[in-house]
């Protein structure tokens, strides 16, 4: 395999697990009442801060999981 095609492949990864943990923070967002914390939960604003809240936590989520697999395949280097 070409090292360019081991840059796509981790590209492919990061996006995947990206859009995927943007997905599951989105859902478990839902069950958060942002309505204590806004004055009004169904405005713009209120739809923007979510978005926000989504992407931030999805990135340390996905950062902390990307770090943790690319950490895990670097152990077989004791090894060699």
């Amino acid at each position: 395999m070409t090292m360019l095609g081991g840059f796509g492949q981790q590209a492919i990864l990061h996006i995947v697990v990206n859009v995927f943990f943007i997905g599951v923070t989105w859902w478990a967002l839902q069950s958060f009442r942002f309505d204590l914390f806004v004055k009004e939960p169904n405005g713009p604003k209120a739809k923007v801060l979510m978005i926000i809240a989504t992407i931030a936590i999805a990135q340390l989520v996905s950062q902390f999981f990307l770090d943790y697999f690319n950490s895990t395949q670097m152990l077989r280097f004791l090894w060699e």
